[in-house]
């Protein structure tokens, strides 16, 4: 139906995670992952499945973002330099 939004929102998806498994920081691979759930999440939506897209958005990119920076937060840096 919108091809090119649907391209769009692929691309951003596909970025979003390799900048995920790329990035050295903790913090900001979790950011990135975030990212890569809304853009999945707006993704469904525009391919029709409304409630599946709101799922996304709310347990993907909302409660397992939060989880996981609380986790970074409540553990100790160590760096192998």
């Amino acid at each position: 139906m919108h091809w090119e939004l649907e391209l769009v929102l692929y691309v951003f998806l596909v970025i979003a995670a390799l900048v995920s498994l790329y990035v050295k920081d903790l913090l900001t691979a979790v950011v990135s992952l975030s990212v890569f759930s809304y853009v999945l999440a707006m993704l469904f939506v525009s391919m029709g499945a409304i409630d599946v897209g709101f799922t996304e958005a709310v347990v993907g990119a909302g409660v397992t973002g939060v989880l996981f920076v609380v986790m970074i937060y409540k553990t100790s840096r160590r760096s192998n330099d």
